[in-house]
């Protein structure tokens, strides 16, 4: 026997879920830990990566 494949589409509450908050502003940011150092600049970067939708974000410090 082969896998089951479920046939049901997602509604649309799940379809976009937590994509509404991020589109009003409310990014839920995580820090990003492999690209910490710009040397170029010689300052310290720190890179943030939004849990939800993966837009990134960067400060220096």
């Amino acid at each position: 026997m082969g896998d089951v494949i479920p046939f049901k589409r997602p509604t649309t509450a799940e379809k976009f879920k937590g994509n509404t908050l991020c589109r009003s502003g409310f990014h839920k940011w995580v820090i990003v830990k492999n690209q910490q150092f710009d040397v170029i600049e010689g300052k310290l970067i720190t890179v943030y990566k939004c849990k939800r939708c993966g837009k990134l974000k960067n400060t220096a410090h």
